[in-house]
């Protein structure tokens, strides 16, 4: 009946695993139990989390919205080109022109701007989940268990 359970307990645990995780075979090399492979699994979790700062149960990956807040409201790049569209045309003379050329110029340059820092946050996160494998299996490692 226990072996059941654990069976069923591992069978859960296999299936709950974030992919950064499920990418391990670990063996345990010097016939570690099951109850004692369960114990080393949330411990080099835990460990791998606090030295990589990266937690693979955890999806916080928010794209940036490219709104910025004026007088407490939330207003995204078009509004803001066309308000200093709408200035700099009225300093023209025309700031109705302007503010179509600064609306359409700044969703433009909002979507760049919204591109690249989306970018940098895949590549910033990709590198904090190798950081946290690595940390992982060396915890592993550590604790004689082989590794593939």
């Amino acid at each position: 009946m226990i072996q059941k359970f654990i069976a069923l307990v591992a069978m859960c645990a296999v299936l709950a695993s974030p992919p950064v995780i499920a990418q391990l075979t670990i063996y345990p090399a010097k016939g570690q139990s099951i109850e004692q492979q369960q114990i080393d699994e949330a411990e080099c979790y835990n460990w791998a989390k606090g030295q990589s700062g990266y937690d693979p149960m955890q999806s916080t990956q928010h794209a940036a919205s490219g709104q910025q807040s004026v007088g407490g409201e939330r207003i995204g790049g078009a509004a803001r080109g066309a308000a200093g569209g709408a200035a700099i045309g009225a300093i023209a003379g025309d700031a109705g022109k302007g503010a179509a050329i600064g609306a359409v110029s700044g969703t433009m340059l909002g979507g760049v701007r919204q591109r690249q820092k989306r970018g940098s946050n895949d590549q910033a996160a990709a590198q904090q989940q190798q950081h946290f494998q690595r940390a992982y299996a060396a915890c592993f490692e550590g604790r004689g268990y082989t590794l593939k």
